[in-house]
């Protein structure tokens, strides 16, 4: 079935939901942003609702009240939507709401390998990103994919920016008590509180004085310490580096695309940063071990992988996806890789 009018384009993260409207032109006719999707702790039916508001949002933008009729298309591409049973469950609950007359959904890591790949043949790459947590996925030759399950430490996961920041609490943490090697981590990491030492910040932490939502901000802390060549710091971001590269040569092998020059997408938040240490570990590792591969870092947020998908499925012009990205772009909403 081909897009013929509008679609909706969604990917919802931990963090934040992104939703555009998006008609098979190639025009950007609505957005909104709302609060992160998670499913595994309130239910798809809860997590859905998240999507309401920004849906009828992004409607009225374009002058349409949603008692007009369903769209052609909805491309969701989620956060949390790692095994098949959640994708199927999330495609009846969104179905469920009659916003469009079709629905496909797939995890959002597919989102950013969607917003990193040319818009034109056939689409190949593998995409890693990091952010609050770290997944990877694939698509080769005829149709091919290569995932990650990415539900933490049960499916094999190290990494991401909440694991990170954990990370350096547990070494910090050992160092005050001489549990582990000193490190200045024992002292940034109190100190980005307001608090003097580890037992003070354990201490906040556990008794919830400092909400774990915030714990996120300690993984920038982590990097600045590994920039000042504090070693137990950049043995964690080499470890990183290395998990990084890890799943996209592993994804490559599955894809038989190692032998190839295909994109290697990165993107989140960690490795949107381009941290030197991190960035530059990436970029050797990946040379040494899929030396065909064509690493790029991109900056779009992957609504617009989302949105470039609604006009795959459509069929759309060439000049479609010029004339989305560049309204991408004149709104700020950024479009670009590097």
């Amino acid at each position: 079935m081909g897009l013929t009018r509008t679609a909706l384009a969604v990917d919802a993260g931990n963090s934040k939901t992104d939703v555009a409207l998006v008609a098979a032109d190639g025009r950007l006719l609505g957005t909104a942003r709302g609060g992160g999707f998670q499913p595994p702790l309130v239910g798809a039916t809860r997590a859905v609702d998240v999507l309401a508001p920004l849906v009828a949002s992004a409607l009225a933008q374009a002058g349409r009240p949603t008692v007009t009729g369903p769209v052609d298309h909805l491309s969701a591409f989620l956060a949390n939507a790692d095994l098949p049973v959640e994708e199927t469950a999330l495609t009846a609950e969104i179905a469920r709401r009659g916003w469009s007359h079709t629905v496909s959904v797939r995890n959002d890591t597919f989102a950013l390998l969607r917003a990193g790949l040319p818009d034109f043949g056939e689409p190949v790459g593998v995409a890693v990103v990091c952010g609050a947590g770290i997944n990877c996925a694939g698509l080769g030759h005829h149709g091919a994919t290569a995932r990650f399950p990415s539900i933490g430490r049960i499916s094999g996961d190290w990494g991401g920016g909440s694991f990170l920041a954990d990370e350096a609490l547990w070494h910090a943490a050992r160092a005050e008590d001489g549990r582990g090697a000193a490190t200045e981590l024992a002292h940034a990491l109190p100190a980005h509180f307001g608090l003097t030492t580890m037992p003070e910040l354990i201490e906040a932490l556990h008794l919830r004085d400092i909400p774990d939502r915030r714990r996120h901000e300690l993984a920038p802390v982590l990097f600045a310490v590994a920039a000042s060549g504090d070693r137990v710091a950049r043995g964690i971001i080499t470890r990183q580096a290395e998990e990084v590269v890890l799943m996209a040569t592993v994804a490559l092998r599955r894809l038989d695309l190692l032998a190839e020059p295909v994109p290697v997408v990165l993107g989140g938040s960690v490795l949107a940063a381009r941290h030197p240490l991190l960035h530059d570990r990436v970029l050797h590792l990946l040379s040494e071990r899929a030396p065909k591969a064509v690493p790029h870092v991109v900056t779009a947020p992957p609504v617009l992988g989302a949105a470039l998908d609604t006009l795959d499925r459509a069929d759309a012009e060439a000049d479609a996806y010029g004339r989305l990205r560049t309204a991408w772009k004149e709104r700020g909403l950024g479009a670009g890789s590097t």
